[in-house]
């Protein structure tokens, strides 16, 4: 079975009713819902919802009934797909639809890739032969066969015998469920199980004597469940484990194999909210592997700031083992992604210290060694292939990706910077002084990601910028950007684009160029679509792309930007001058050799994560 299920926490559960005909699912769900008995009940009822404080873990239940008919079997098909969890019914008085269970239901359900946990109920117990074998007896092989049945029971609609149960052993199996934990037939617990338990252990024997203290224990339990235990329940726990299994406890206390022993114990008396509780404290998810936010998110010293992002009082708690703060300097202002109140977010950080390697490599290694990375700094950086080898193959690799972006004033540059950052569209016109940077991750198709960093140049500054032979050396990208309302705009930018060309074709560093339509939300200036035509047709560029960020609308820009990058011999815009001087250049640069220009280092996210939870541990010690 394949299905992606919802990942907890869980705000509502689907639960859909299955079964042949007549064995009475509508009924069961109409006394659910009505706490009564009725007679000519409808063939399909109409969704039914259960509130929120009808079970103990709050959770509201969404119930469909359904049509056992075969014109109706791609509705059905429609609702199983949606649904987080089935009961499959039968009939007790109808012995030959509990057969169709393991002859046809179930195996439909197979068919379908549902990774959906079944509970299995026969309906109207009150009409059941008491002669027929238990309920454990006709269902044992059928669970033995069919994994993903969560839990076996009867109920009596006619009678409200067990109509409530249901629905909470549905609710439990999609928030509790037992496959990720325990493997029915042998009777254990699973490995992936094993293994996070093992690890939660660890984490709890603070003093790593291989036991937990009554101090350890105690602490854990108020960290998973709020409340201590008192010294009767300590030894009382110690006492059940030992008597089942004596290397379980020895003097300091509760070894791991009693802390394994305990957690299955629950898991057999049916208490699993009791270990996915532990698990979850822990940060583990539904398929017990620790959560992106645990993985992606360093874990900070103030409980009360547990919310993903570092706040700017941490931040310098963070590098006060440093002469300074290496991000005081105004060139790291407003440049990454960060809450309502300020907090750098974990992809804010991780693209700050990207940006602070391309700028200044050694400042980067010299802030690990500050802060107290223990190995070779040298092994937290990648040194990346030179920008020329990346042409000549015709692909880039680059994790760290610069655009620079040129455009006249007034045309929209400052407020592509801060889409980038998730900034809000500001009306009122604020004219950058000086460059600015800003700089976020772009996710990729297949769950890659690129850090994008935008470089804004202003426009008056332009020309002295490319008098450095070097300053389009470390640029990846280059975006114009032109009101698309404006013809007068157009035309800067037009002039913008030609002087970057001209630059790009003598120094030798040519860069895919983008031209972006902005404030594509106002009236479009028809003259303005016909001459950016004529100037992308003329210089061999790709066609405008219409942006508007006071609409939300970006129009994939930064991943086409991304795009841009990874594609180096593509885009690349051509002068009349370029084009009658491009064998004579060719002849020269091979005569001057390869120059190492360009690298750009980055810092690896893993690093810095362990970086983080070593100083918490330095600071918490």
């Amino acid at each position: 079975m394949t299905g992606d299920r919802k990942k907890e926490p869980w705000t509502s559960i689907q639960v859909v009713v299955i079964g042949d005909a007549g064995v009475g699912k509508s009924s069961m769900i109409l006394t659910i819902a009505t706490d009564s008995f009725a007679e000519g009940v409808p063939h399909v009822l109409p969704p039914t919802r259960l509130p929120t404080d009808f079970y103990p873990d709050g959770v509201p239940l969404s119930i469909f009934d359904t049509s056992a008919r075969p014109e109706d079997k791609s509705k059905l098909d429609m609702e199983l797909k949606k649904a987080d969890v089935v009961v499959l019914t039968y009939a007790c008085d109808q012995p030959v639809t509990l057969a169709r269970l393991s002859k046809y239901w179930l195996p439909e359900l197979r068919r379908l890739e549902l990774n959906l946990p079944v509970i299995v109920v026969g309906c109207k117990l009150d009409l059941r032969d008491e002669r027929k074998p238990s309920l454990e007896e006709s269902m044992a092989p059928l669970m033995q066969e069919f994994q993903e049945i969560e839990t076996c029971m009867m109920c009596s609609a006619a009678e409200q015998i067990q109509v409530a149960e249901v629905f909470y052993y549905a609710q439990k199996a999609v928030l509790h469920p037992t496959g990720p934990l325990f493997d029915r037939e042998t009777q254990s617990l699973k490995p992936r199980c094993v293994r996070a338990l093992k690890r939660i252990f660890i984490l709890c024997d603070h003093d790593r004597d291989g036991a937990l203290s009554d101090a350890e224990l105690n602490e854990f339990q108020v960290k998973c469940f709020n409340a201590p235990l008192q010294p009767a329940e300590i030894v009382g726990v110690k006492k059940v484990v030992s008597d089942k299994m004596a290397e379980g406890v020895n003097k300091n206390g509760l070894t791991s194999i009693g802390f394994l022993f305990l957690h299955a114990l629950f898991i057999e008396r049916g208490r699993l909210e009791t270990t996915w509780t532990v698990l979850r404290k822990f940060g583990y998810n539904d398929e017990i592997t620790l959560r992106d936010d645990v993985l992606s998110s360093p874990s900070f010293k103030r409980a009360s700031d547990q919310d993903g992002t570092l706040q700017p009082a941490e931040l310098e708690d963070m590098f006060s083992t440093a002469p300074s703060n290496p991000w005081d300097s105004p060139l790291y202002k407003n440049t990454t992604e960060t809450n309502s109140v300020g907090g750098i977010t974990w992809n804010g950080f991780i693209s700050q210290w990207e940006f602070m390697t391309l700028l200044d490599p050694q400042k980067s290694s010299a802030s690990l060694v500050y802060l107290g990375y223990p190995g070779d700094t040298s092994t937290a950086f990648q040194v990346t292939r030179r920008r020329k080898h990346d042409q000549k193959r015709q692909r880039s690799q680059r994790g760290v990706i610069q655009c620079f972006i040129f455009g006249p004033r007034k045309s929209g540059k400052s407020a592509i910077l801060d889409a980038l950052i998730g900034r809000p569209f500001k009306e009122s016109y604020d004219p950058s002084k000086g460059d600015r940077y800003a700089i976020n991750k772009i996710g990729l198709s297949g769950g890659a990601n690129k850090t994008l960093i935008m470089r804004e140049i202003n426009e008056a500054s332009v020309s002295a910028f490319l008098e450095d032979k070097e300053a389009l050396a470390p640029c990846n990208v280059a975006a114009f950007v032109y009101d698309s309302s404006s013809e007068e705009s157009l035309k800067r930018a037009a002039e913008l684009l030609e002087q970057v060309a001209v630059s790009s074709e003598c120094s030798g560093y040519e860069v895919p160029c983008l031209l972006l339509a902005a404030k594509n939300d106002e009236e479009s200036n028809p003259s303005c679509i016909t001459r950016s035509a004529r100037i992308c047709s003329t210089m061999g560029l790709e066609t405008p792309t219409p942006v508007s960020m006071k609409l939300g609308d970006n129009n994939n820009l930064f991943l086409r930007i991304v795009e841009a990058a990874q594609h180096p011999h593509l885009s690349i815009p051509e002068t009349e001058l370029g084009k009658s001087t491009k064998q004579h250049r060719q002849l020269i640069q091979q005569s001057v050799g390869f120059v190492l220009v360009g690298t750009t280092l980055i810092v690896g996210g893993i690093t810095l994560y362990r970086l983080y939870n070593m100083r918490k541990l330095h600071s918490s010690s």
